[in-house]
């Protein structure tokens, strides 16, 4: 009898907020995805968009796990120069500089946005 009682199962931790968290990041991808033409995918600031919001739903994962103990931060630094490689992007696309410029300014963004996500994601692992 009492092998039975401990072979059970722990009660499951609620995971409301970070269901909700995870639907309205899936929402905004499907917008970006729906209201956007095709020709568009081909574009770097559609990589920068998705790279961001990917960047989004980790940090929010993040903020919203109540499980760790010591608490991971995401390199600010590399989240500020990626955020100045978006803009630069954007402007570089609005002022029609040239592609190269505006390739370089979104791949940019786009490495620093992963680069942020690896550490953070490489933080989490290790202190399991």
């Amino acid at each position: 009898m009492s092998d039975a009682s401990s072979n059970q199962a722990p009660n499951p931790k609620p995971r409301g907020w970070t269901v909700v968290a995870a639907g309205l990041l899936l929402l905004a991808l499907a917008l970006v995805v729906i209201y956007t033409s095709g020709r568009a995918f081909f574009s770097p600031l559609a990589l920068v968009v998705v790279a961001a919001i990917g960047l989004a739903a980790l940090l929010l994962q993040l903020r919203l796990r109540t499980d760790l103990r010591t608490p991971v931060r995401a390199p600010l630094w590399l989240n500020v120069l990626g955020l100045a490689f978006a803009i630069a992007a954007v402007f570089a696309d609005r002022l029609h500089l040239t592609a190269f410029w505006m390739l370089i300014t979104a791949l940019g963004a786009v490495v620093c946005f992963g680069i942020s996500g690896v550490v953070v994601l490489h933080a989490l692992r290790t202190r399991r």
